[in-house]
């Protein structure tokens, strides 16, 4: 059996936080006891009946927003859609960029409520200069504020036959790639956030894409989690037929407990299944609500890491040469994290809330509207 410490000499070498490495070692260990991170069919049901946003009644609590962290990850570049930045600074709506019009929204909240909600950023190494410089300029007294960024880390890419670390000596930076949103608790824990956040009184925290503009701080969705006493809630959207390929939500049925199935977890024989909408009807939008105080807890059972499930990708070292050293990159999703939290749960809201821009014609659509 392939041994990890090769992975784990390469990455403290490069200083990569010890929260991180361990998370690393768990979804390597899974890679080479052959764990394919597959979720047959068999071993699920469909997903019941949700709660749906739109139902919520009563009035919201306010007072929350004090114990309350809006987290973006921020982690991509543009360069598909002709910036070589983070995507998050192109501009959507007249001068405003993806990032201007959050900024703002959280401004306007403190001046409204009179609450103090916390804004925090999860960058990447290609995103944070940029992201910053912005802020910088745009919203110092945001970029003034302790804690406001969190660097996503790196994990080095596997041979796919020995799994052993991955060279190239042409251009070293290729053996690194990103560990997937999944990413975002070990980046909590080693960037020392997690520790602060609860030791200055946060309770809750709302993640979303910084592409996705449906993604606000809903004070009904706000109060009615804290509500539930749910350790994690996820917001969903009804599938359509042009998302049967994306992932969905389902319920393992060994113990019940919610799970998420991404396409690249499923047999080649459950594509029809997985593909149902009518079937498995309900999609993670990415918007995720956590409740810190219970984060910390399954991070410290585990001993400094969330067990997430392992997402494999084959590719090449170098992804412009097809003809280099073949590699797998090992990945983990943030949503999959609802599988490790007891008592998860899942919200169902409007598509309004769930504006990714990932190609050029979602931001044409976006700046038309």
């Amino acid at each position: 059996m392939a041994s990890f410490e090769p992975c784990k000499n390469k990455m403290e070498a490069e200083g990569i936080a010890p929260s991180a490495i361990s998370a690393f070692e768990s979804t390597f260990k899974a890679l080479v006891s052959g764990d394919t991170g597959m979720i047959p069919e068999s071993t699920i049901t469909p997903v019941p009946e949700l709660v749906s946003a739109t139902s919520i009644t009563g009035e919201p609590d306010v007072s929350l927003l004090a114990k309350t962290v809006v987290l973006k990850l921020n982690g991509g570049l543009g360069t598909g859609m002709g910036l070589d930045k983070a995507k998050s600074l192109l501009k959507v709506k007249g001068d405003d960029t993806f990032l201007d019009l959050t900024a703002k929204q959280v401004m306007q909240m403190r001046k409204d409520y009179g609450f103090k909600v916390k804004f925090m950023l999860m960058n990447s190494f290609s995103t944070s200069e940029d992201t910053l410089a912005f802020f910088d300029e745009k919203f110092p007294a945001l970029a003034a504020e302790e804690g406001l960024e969190m660097l996503q880390n790196k994990v080095p890419k596997l041979d796919a036959t020995t799994y052993e670390p991955a060279t190239c000596e042409s251009d070293p930076s290729n053996e690194w790639c990103p560990p997937g949103h999944g990413d975002l608790y070990a980046a909590l824990v080693g960037s020392g956030r997690l520790d602060a956040l609860l030791k200055d009184g946060y309770k809750y925290m709302f993640v979303s894409n910084s592409d996705n503009l449906g993604a606000t701080l809903d004070l009904h969705i706000l109060t009615h989690f804290a509500g539930t006493d749910a350790p994690f809630m996820m917001e969903c959207c009804e599938r359509t037929e042009n998302d049967k390929k994306g992932g969905h939500l389902a319920v393992r049925s060994s113990d019940g407990q919610l799970i998420l199935r991404e396409s690249a977890m499923c047999l080649d024989e459950d594509e029809d299944s997985f593909q149902d909408t009518s079937k498995h009807r309900f999609f993670n939008t990415n918007n995720l609500w956590i409740c810190l105080d219970k984060l910390k807890e399954i991070i410290d059972i585990h001993g400094g890491f969330i067990p997430l499930p392992m997402i494999m990708n084959k590719k090449t070292v170098d992804p412009k040469d097809e003809s280099s050293q073949k590699v797998v990159q090992l990945e983990t999703a943030m949503g999959a994290a609802i599988e490790c939290f007891e008592g998860a749960t899942a919200i169902v809201v409007p598509r309004s809330r769930f504006v990714p821009v990932k190609k050029c014609n979602d931001l044409l659509l976006l700046r038309s509207d």
